[in-house]
């Protein structure tokens, strides 16, 4: 999509971003609090640039996560995954998960795709900005680096969203629920050089 934008107009709108202020995990009415989940990836390290494989520049598909302990009481867990430095009005969602069951503690590389009505049992994947399933990052040529912020949330109870909700939809679900939450952040650019040191985690490539 963003890719084919051509590099002068990339460049023109480098200033023009939706701002970290308005991702899910920011939003004040989901009353957080101070319970944080550590969640991390073994493809990438927190802050670091994503490997070329999980972009639209490579294979594309949805990259390994992993957290740890969650919050007692927690019925399930639900992901989305934003792009606040896209030049839009609200971040790109890139992804989005719930009704994880609460004693796992991964999601394996590949694992975010189309599951249409959803399954019975275990997390169904919903609307990304574009499509159901993963959207792999397309930052536009020239317009700098991109934050793709991994947001996972305990809750108190599973919560029925519909079988193919977007991010209104779980936002609306969170409210009230919300046990604790965790954040992994990992950056693409297109045009750039990529920047030297600290990309890769357990022998993983950043491509």
């Amino acid at each position: 999509m963003l890719e084919h934008l051509p590099r002068w107009l990339g460049a023109m709108l480098r200033n023009v971003r939706a701002g970290h202020s308005k991702l899910v995990i920011a939003q004040p009415e989901l009353e957080i609090g101070d319970t944080v989940i550590d969640l991390s990836s073994p493809a990438f390290a927190s802050g670091a640039r994503l490997p070329v494989r999980f972009t639209a520049d490579g294979e594309g598909v949805s990259p390994p996560l992993l957290w740890g302990e969650v919050p007692p009481g927690t019925a399930s867990l639900a992901l989305i995954v934003e792009d606040p430095d896209a030049p839009a009005l609200q971040p790109l969602v890139h992804a989005l998960v719930w009704n994880i069951p609460p004693d796992e503690r991964h999601l394996p590389e590949g694992a975010i795709v189309a599951d249409g009505e959803g399954a019975s049992t275990g997390p169904d994947v919903g609307r990304n900005s574009l499509f159901e399933g993963w959207l792999p990052p397309d930052p536009p040529t020239g317009h700098g680096s991109h934050d793709y912020v991994f947001q996972l949330f305990a809750l108190s109870e599973t919560i029925e969203i519909g079988t193919n909700p977007g991010r209104s939809g779980l936002v609306r679900g969170l409210q009230g629920r919300v046990l604790g939450a965790g954040m992994l952040v990992g950056t693409y650019s297109r045009g750039e050089e990529a920047p030297l040191g600290g990309q890769g985690v357990a022998g993983v490539s950043p491509a």
